[in-house]
Formats: C-alpha cells, structure tokens, sequence
C-alpha cells in the first residue's frame, strides 16, 4: 500500500466523506492518488480560502472530520484564516499540504513557495492546530496519522499533516484506528453526582447549549437529558441551529439585551445555569443585561467540568452526558415552568414595499413553511443576526471567529458532504470575497440559494463608526453575473419580488440561484439593532 493510500484510508475511518482542495506542483503527486483511489470524492474550488470554509462547514454540518488539500506554501498560507478560525469555533478541520522532498531539500537553493525556512509553514501551523506532523518517515507514518486524526477527534480541532511529495508513493503499512481517550471512572461519577446535587439545590436551573454538541455529534442524547431534567433549554448565540431535528422544548436562544426579555432573564436569574459544550466568548456572553457569575454555574467545555470551585480534568463530553442520564429515571419530566417556545415572523405581505432584513427572515420561514426547511450557511455581519429570525434550521456560521466570506464557501461544504440544497445569507462585502465560488456549482451539481443582502455598504462596521466613508461600497450588479457562471440571478427591491424570486428558486433546482435584495444603507434587522445598542451602552460604563 502506499502512504498516500493508507494516509486517505485513515481519513475515511476516522470519519472524512469528502476533500475539498486545489492542487499545486507539490502537491499534485497526491492529488493525483486521490483521484485514482476514488476512496474519497475530491472538489476543487478557485481560491484556498473557500476550500478552507467549505471543508470546515463540512465538518460542523455532519459531525465528522473535515478535509482541506492544497500544496505547499503559496497553498498552504492563503488557510490560515479559515484554520484559524476552525480553531478558535472548535471545528475538527484537517490539512494536508504538499511539500518539498528530501533531495529538494537538501538542494541548497531556496525553492518556490519558501517563505522563511522549509519548516516556516509547520511552525505557523502549530499555532492554530492541536496536532501536527510531517510524514516524512514511512515507519513512523501510520502512528503519526492516527495520533493527529484521533486528536483531531478527540478535541474536534484543526489538525496539520505535511506531506512531501516523494513520500507520496513510498510503501506504507496500515493506519491503526484508535480509541477515543477514555476518562477516569471515579472521577466522571464523582463529576456526574456533584452536577446533579448542584442542579437539585438550584430553584431556577436551566440549560444552555453551544457548539460542542454538535461537534461531537450529541443532540440527540442532550434532546434525551433535557427531557429528563425537565429544565428549560436554551442555545449560545453560536449555538444557533443546534437541537433542530430534536425535539428538545427549546426556549430561545440566548443573546444578552438583544435577545427577547423572558429568555435573557431565564438564563441571568438562574442559580443552576449547566453550559454543555458553551464557548465564553465575547459573541456569547459579551452584551450580557447583567453579569454572569460564572462560578455559580456548571461549564462542561474543553473535556473539563467546573462548578463553583470544583474542576475535573480531562471529562469528555459525552462521558459526563451519559453518566448524567444513568442517573436519571428513564421517564421524561415535564418541565413546570418554561419560557415561551421560539416563534418566528410569517406571512411576510406580497406587495410594493421596499424589503427589510426582517422581511427576508419572514419571507424564508414562508418558504420553508410551504416547501420544508432548509440547511442554512450563513455569513458575519446583519445577514446574521437576520438568521435569527428564521425558524430554527441546521445553521453554520462564524459566530465567534467572524471572518467574512465564510457564506457561500460554507454552503457547498454542506451540499458535498450531505446532498441537501443549502440556502445562503451574506452580505455584500462579504460576497465580493467569496462569492465567485459559486462558479463551481455546476461541475458539482450543487444548486444553493444565495440571497445577498446589498446595501451598497460595510453596514455592521458603519454601525459603530458611521462617520466614516471607507464604509461605502460600489454596486457591483451581482445578479448579472450568476448567468456567467452557471447559475440564474436576479435583483429584487420589493417584498412581492422576493416572494416570487424564492418561489422561483424552489421550482428550478437544477442550477443555484442567486437573489440581490437591495437594502437602503442604514436598515438593520431588529436583532442588530439590539446588539449594538448593548455594545455602546455597556462600552460607556465600561469607560
């Protein structure tokens, strides 16, 4: 067997479905074993960035390793940014670059795409991975991939792998499947029973839901715990989508002073707030109406347990999850008092009026109420906090990292991995980052539905500083480029035209659609609104 063959084997049994990439000279001895093997589908896209994003939603949307290929240096650097932000949102992203052989490097002369050193790129790597190797032994390459795939795993974070390109083809024994790293049994029961005794002492205890759920593929057993708690159940503002296909009686999502009142209370007037798989981050928890004392609460994040002053190392997730329900009854308890279950705008009116975000939000859960949901990728900036207002979907997006151009790249990550037609929110700025990506749908048969939100603007910076004029943008006419690309754009300006233009995209499958819906600058959704109003006014207490 070769390396390359035992390499993208491992993959496959440690989870990946796809790879998402761009060959170079450094990498095009691998490429080409992918695409003899046929182990793994292989989608190419223009430009490293959009392959980072897309390989990274992937990952989120199915629970599993994400796959990004590219070569060396030139390839490999234009990831950092999407690596860095699968680091910091807890995304299990793995990277695998081309690299120069042995004789090359031995060579003497500075090759093509050195930045500094040849171990320059390894060294940036580190920084924003939890595991990394070069596979430039074939004894040693079997342990080395099964380390850096389990870790991946096991912390659902980035992971590097450099691959030199005359080790490609060099025999390799088989990657060994290792066993997640177990915890303790004494100290997950002593854990589990110190959770549940401070649950039962709480007079108003609630839980609160993040992006580790989803990453280590639990909702359907956290579903299972709430109905056993019997505890009202929220989500972290990046844990937006999370439970969808659940029938956990979610309360809302959790959003400080922007979020609706009864559920900002619920989580702030708790003494037994239980975070499972919660990221503290400034998105989640930063316009807070009034502080969190965070040490009356239980934090289960990171394969660690705090409460209060109590920690305990080294708990995974789901040991503390399933402990916690082999301590339960098997019957579920209907909780006794639960805030208001999420309710969405619909029946958006037909007529000449100009859109707003809120209307969009409106118009897509008619949609989905008429036609079905939809997974939804999502960008930064209004599109969303629009998302909000949309019925409670599978959602991905960069809700703590906030790159722009994460939109569209995302949406056909989620198309390859799970065969589902994904609709896109993004924002001007940001599609003129990324949105040429598109232009990969129809090799792909992959046929989103993107709706650009355009006000001719950088609208969430003008919001902080609206003084200044670098926020304006050009129009750009998106909509007339879709044909060019294989898809069918149009732009619309009232409400009536964005019904039809939806309508429209559900009954034409066969190619992506993408909908401009301008916006006059200066129109936010309600949710925006909120949150920067909350910004300012805790950034002047603050001062």
């Amino acid at each position: 067997m070769l390396l390359a063959e035992s390499l993208l084997n491992a993959l496959h049994a440690y989870g990946a479905r796809e790879i998402f990439g761009i060959p170079g000279d450094f990498a095009l001895p691998f490429f080409k074993v992918i695409e003899e093997s046929g182990r793994l589908p292989l989608y190419t896209l223009s430009h490293e960035p959009a392959v980072g994003f897309a390989a990274d939603a992937a990952a989120r949307y199915r629970g599993g390793l994400g796959v990004a290929a590219v070569t060396y240096g030139a390839g490999a650097l234009n990831l950092v940014n999407p690596v860095a932000g699968a680091y910091a949102e807890k995304s299990p992203l793995v990277v695998i670059s081309g690299a120069p052989g042995a004789q090359e490097r031995r060579a003497g002369l500075g090759l093509h795409h050195q930045a500094k050193t040849f171990d320059s790129q390894r060294l940036i790597f580190s920084e924003i991975t939890c595991a990394h190797t070069c596979l430039n032994q074939a004894a040693s390459a079997p342990a080395e991939i099964a380390r850096v795939l389990r870790q991946c795993l096991d912390e659902s974070r980035p992971v590097y792998i450099e691959l030199p390109r005359d080790m490609v083809r060099v025999p390799c024994g088989p990657v060994p499947l290792l066993p997640s790293r177990p915890a303790d049994e004494d100290a997950l029961a002593a854990c589990a029973d110190d959770v549940l005794a401070h649950l039962r002492r709480a007079k108003q205890p609630v839980m609160m839901v993040g992006v580790e759920i989803r990453r280590f593929g639990l909702e359907q057993l956290v579903a299972t715990l709430a109905s056993r708690l019997g505890i009202p159940v929220v989500t972290s503002f990046m844990g937006r989508g999370l439970l969808a296909e659940t029938d956990a009686p979610l309360s809302g999502t959790y959003l400080g002073v922007a979020g609706i009142a009864d559920v900002t209370a619920l989580v702030e007037k708790s003494d037994g707030l239980l975070m499972l798989g919660v990221i503290l981050s400034d998105t989640n928890f930063g316009v807070s109406a009034s502080r969190i004392d965070f040490r009356r609460c239980i934090n289960a994040a990171d394969r660690q347990v705090s409460l209060g002053f109590h920690h305990y190392a080294d708990i995974p997730l789901e040991s503390l999850i399933r402990a916690l329900l082999d301590r339960l009854p098997s019957t579920a308890i209907q909780a006794a008092s639960r805030t208001q279950i999420m309710h969405y705008p619909t029946q958006m009116p037909h007529d000449q009026q100009s859109i707003t975000p809120h209307d969009i939000a409106t118009a897509i859960n008619d949609l989905m109420d008429h036609h079905g949901d939809l997974p939804i990728a999502c960008d930064i900036g209004d599109c969303l906090f629009t998302a909000l207002d949309i019925k409670h979907t599978a959602l991905v997006a960069p809700g703590y990292y906030a790159s722009m151009g994460f939109g569209v790249p995302a949406a056909l990550g989620i198309a390859a991995t799970s065969g589902k037609r994904p609709l896109v929110l993004v924002g001007d700025g940001a599609f003129q980052m990324t949105g040429w990506e598109l232009g990969n749908c129809r090799k792909a048969s992959w046929a989103p539905i993107v709706i650009v939100l355009n006000n001719q603007s950088w609208e969430m910076l003008r919001t902080f500083q609206p003084e200044s004029h670098f926020n304006d943008l050009d129009d750009w006419h998106f909509a007339d480029i879709a044909a060019s690309l294989g898809g069918i754009g149009i732009r619309v300006d009232t409400r009536q035209a964005l019904h039809t233009a939806l309508e429209r995209a559900m009954a034409e499958p066969h190619a992506f659609h993408l909908i401009e819906v301008m916006l006059p600058r200066g129109t936010l959704s309600p949710t925006l609104s909120r949150f920067v109003a909350g910004v300012k006014r805790l950034s002047s207490v603050v001062a």
